[in-house]
């Protein structure tokens, strides 16, 4: 039997998004709010990988992301890597990085926390471990990872 292989066509000028989890995919296209943009994206996801079993792959034309942008993904893949496109060549290899503290992107999990019933945006302090775990600034409960949802 023949190796077959689909080949998804490069980008000459943008960002690609490697090594995210397969089950969080669509978590990092919502963090990073990809569903606006207006230029091309492609993505895949459930590809083979020799690190993590699978992953998924998002590839976006003509866009570069500022830090803090990018290390939002951190919360949902924190093993991503970004590689920087220009003329088709990578230019730059970065690391997603988990930022100090998160605003407007996680729901806290404790329903009675003033965020989850009146309009005050969820702010949360990162705690660093080997899973990331969010800190609540208003009731101080924490939100594991697993327990997170990206609103």
């Amino acid at each position: 039997m023949k190796d077959k292989q689909l080949i998804v066509s490069a980008i000459k000028n943008g960002t690609v998004i490697d090594h995210i989890p397969a089950r969080n995919l669509f978590k990092v296209i919502s963090i990073l709010s990809l569903e606006r943009i207006d230029t091309q994206i492609t993505f895949g996801t459930n590809l083979d990988s020799k690190r993590f079993g699978s992953k998924a792959i998002i590839k976006i034309a003509d866009k570069y992301f500022l830090d803090e942008e990018v290390n939002k993904i951190a919360l949902v893949a924190p093993q991503a890597k970004l590689n920087i496109i220009r003329d088709y060549e990578v230019i730059e290899k970065r690391d997603v990085e988990v930022p100090d503290s998160i605003t407007g992107i996680v729901k806290c999990v404790n329903p009675k926390c003033i965020t989850n019933n009146e309009e005050v945006i969820a702010k949360f302090s990162v705690i660093q471990s080997d899973d990331i775990a969010l800190k609540c600034i208003y009731c101080e409960k924490i939100t594991h990872q697993d327990q997170m949802t990206i609103i």
